[in-house]
């Protein structure tokens, strides 16, 4: 009887061991790597937990996962390693682009891994290849911004605040007075100018041009809202949502900065994640890329998306960014993209650009 209750304690321990074994990735081996336009702190919280979950796992560059260049600087990096016949192997095993047309460009080229989400019908809020090759990862959000604390100031001037891209554009008061990314380098920026094309013609550049658009991202288009140098500015969300975050954890308010939903639409960019199949990836590694590209579809990899100032894709989660407003009234909103214009029509489009608004 001693006998059989110690082999029953044996087999109730072992079982009682199995799940927590089972809950890191232990199986997943060998390196890979994350060609990402995600912003460095966000990379961070990121390889951590990549880390965390997938122990054997090898960061292929410099102790990182993840290899890191804004998004029109990584897409023409990849295209140089892909050579002028794009059939040569990259350093990549995963894309996290920004851009979602560049999705289809990579399946057309053949360089991608299909893979399976499991119930991605269900969970996911936006748009996914059908055949598995590309799954929306992380939403990014273009918005206006202006500073509250000159509205008067800017009144006296003539000038109205616009509530819409629309007014952003055509308000002739707004006259050297606002700024946004350059589409010819930002990916963000060329879809927000694919979907106000797409959503008013080619004269919304025009309007950008009679307008006197500067051309100016991030930190420096920020900084040009509070010193009064710009009326509205034209950014994404999350870089609003991270500076005034930051400031607080400093102990400042902010209160010259403030975010404008437009009324006629926000323009959602719901970034996506490939994994790069084992013929054109150097490290040759896709199971481990899927098993990584799974993964960071999973409520708690979504949650870090949530702290890098991004809105998660998933359905079945309510918590949104820091700062931000209800995800799914956002959807409601949402302008659109058609990313298959995006695509084919690239060269055209940055073109007009350089045609109307750089002239």
């Amino acid at each position: 009887m001693k006998r059989f209750l110690s082999l029953l304690a044996v087999v109730v321990l072992s079982l009682t061991l199995i799940p927590s074994a089972l809950a890191v990735n232990e199986d997943v081996e060998g390196t890979i790597v994350i060609y990402t336009s995600m912003y460095p702190f966000a990379i961070e919280l990121m390889d951590a937990a990549i880390a965390a979950e997938f122990p054997n796992l090898t960061p292929g560059n410099n102790g990182s996962f993840f290899y890191y260049k804004g998004t029109s600087a990584l897409i023409t990096q990849i295209y140089g390693e892909m050579g002028p016949d794009r059939d040569q192997p990259i350093g990549g095993d995963i894309f996290m682009v920004a851009e979602p047309a560049f999705s289809l460009e990579m399946k057309e080229y053949g360089y991608l891994e299909s893979f399976e989400v499991e119930n991605a019908e269900e969970v996911l809020r936006f748009e996914y290849d059908p055949e598995g090759y590309w799954y929306p990862v992380r939403t990014l959000n273009m918005v206006l911004v202006y500073n509250p604390e000159m509205v008067d100031t800017w009144a006296e001037r003539g000038v109205t605040i616009p509530k819409t891209f629309y007014d952003f554009a055509f308000d002739p008061s707004l006259k050297g007075y606002i700024c946004m990314s350059d589409p010819e380098t930002s990916g963000t920026a060329y879809a927000s100018i694919c979907a106000l094309i797409g959503k008013y013609g080619e004269e919304y550049l025009d309007g950008l041009h009679n307008n006197s658009i500067m051309r100016e991202g991030g930190s420096s288009a920020i900084a040009k809202l509070q010193t009064g140098e710009c009326a509205c500015i034209m950014i994404l969300e999350e870089s609003i949502l991270k500076y005034i975050d930051d400031e607080a954890k400093n102990g400042n308010t902010v209160t010259n900065l403030e975010i404008i939903y437009p009324e006629d639409g926000v323009i959602l960019i719901p970034s996506t994640i490939m994994v790069v199949n084992d013929q054109y990836a150097l490290n040759a590694n896709s199971e481990a890329a899927v098993a990584v590209a799974q993964w960071l579809l999973t409520p708690d990899a979504q949650q870090l998306i949530l702290k890098g100032y991004m809105h998660a894709v998933r359905s079945d989660m309510t918590d949104v960014p820091k700062g931000s407003i209800d995800t799914n009234r956002l959807i409601e909103m949402d302008m659109g993209v058609n990313w298959e214009n995006a695509y084919h029509n690239r060269e055209q489009i940055l073109n007009l650009w350089a045609e109307k608004v750089t002239r």
